[in-house]
């Protein structure tokens, strides 16, 4: 009887053995999901899981409600979300709302914390036009995304790769000299197109620049690289400004069709591969690396 209960204790400890060996050759065996050409899909564990609604402030009374319901912090990010600021809210006006409302507007970014198709690139700029909104990443690491109004119907932003040219911290606007343009960065130098602060009315509205908030265009214009030259000549390119998408102006506006779903202002995967045209002309254009002679071709105007 005790030989038989040894035999026993044996072979119990024998099939522990191999059940952890199985285990511990499972997991060295299982590769961790990574994002050289895709997104994240699964929401990261940083970023708020929030339900949305929409608040329509139909009467004077309801707006006086609203004021008095957020504080001015909760009111910023909401109007944030709505891609406008605090002067275009009247009453009639509707508003998507988060059912939580932090400070932070990383916690309702629309855009991916890591995009790895990008993240050779030390730094790229994409707007994105067709739901108002801009996002600044850091070899493929989103660092901070924020409202925009680019160019209306009538004069739309140019899609494409483009590059940061020239800055300045004011400007007077070529269509108007009433305009003044406080942190101007240009990307389409012969087309006067670039990003600055201006009002924010919820939808495109420009002579083709990209409107953001104060402190947004600040952030760019300390933060994004200008070009290089070697006089009149280009040497190397600035900072990447990826411009994307089509505003739709017969649908309701983007960030209120987060009411209906979370997935509303989500890359779509043509806006995917556009993206992954500009990395590939990006890595093909020499001006983007070190030269060690000037490239060719004159820069006639330079502002």
């Amino acid at each position: 009887m005790k030989t038989i209960f040894l035999k026993l204790v044996v072979l119990l400890v024998v099939l522990l053995i191999g059940s952890c060996q199985n285990t511990k050759e499972k997991k060295l065996t299982e590769v961790p999901v990574t994002v050289l050409d895709t997104i994240r899909l699964e929401p990261p564990m940083d970023r708020l899981l929030v339900k949305y609604s929409i608040d329509s402030l139909k009467t004077k009374e309801d707006l006086d409600t609203f004021n008095t319901k957020f504080s001015n912090r909760e009111r910023k990010t909401i109007y944030a979300l709505n891609r406008i600021d605090s002067r275009k809210v009247w009453a009639g006006k509707q508003l998507v709302v988060p059912d939580t409302i932090t400070s932070n507007l990383m916690d309702y970014t629309p855009f991916p914390i890591e995009l790895g198709m990008i993240e050779k690139l030390p730094k790229t700029v994409i707007i994105s036009q067709r739901i108002q909104a801009f996002a600044l990443y850091e070899k493929g690491k989103l660092i901070k995304w924020g409202p925009v109004s680019s160019g209306k119907k009538s004069t739309p932003t140019p899609d494409g790769l483009h590059y940061g040219n020239y800055k300045a911290k004011r400007k007077v606007s070529s269509v108007n000299d009433n305009w003044i343009l406080p942190y101007y960065f240009n990307f389409m130098n012969f087309e006067g197109v670039g990003t600055h602060q201006y009002s924010l009315p919820g939808y495109p509205a420009s002579h083709a620049c990209v409107r953001l908030y104060m402190d947004d265009a600040e952030f760019i214009y300390n933060w994004a690289s200008m070009w290089q030259l070697n006089g009149n000549q280009l040497k190397r390119n600035g900072t990447p400004f990826m411009v994307i998408g089509k505003y739709d102006y017969k649908k309701i506006k983007p960030w209120l069709q987060l009411a209906d779903s979370m997935e509303a202002n989500d890359f779509m995967e043509s806006e995917l591969q556009i993206i992954r045209d500009y990395v590939k002309k990006y890595e093909a254009d020499p001006k983007n690396f070190e030269q060690s002679s000037p490239v060719e071709g004159a820069i006639n105007s330079v502002s």
